[in-house]
């Protein structure tokens, strides 16, 4: 299939993806240098999931002692 007469459009030099690959990629690197950098949760969350791994240890269910 050959292009329509009006379109004239020069061939893509991939810029565009090049750039928002710069973007991804810079707003990225920040925000896992602030995720490393942030303090570990010792709330709640690591004791429910604490408490839910010991109830799963204590029922039998259907697995073989």
């Amino acid at each position: 299939m050959s292009r329509h007469l009006a379109d004239k459009r020069a061939p893509s030099t991939g810029r565009r993806a090049q750039e928002f690959l710069r973007l991804a990629r810079a707003e990225g690197s920040q925000f896992w240098a602030g995720f490393w950098r942030r303090p570990r949760a010792t709330g709640e969350g690591n004791r429910r999931m604490a408490q839910y791994l010991r109830i799963d240890r204590e029922q039998p269910g259907d697995r073989q002692a």
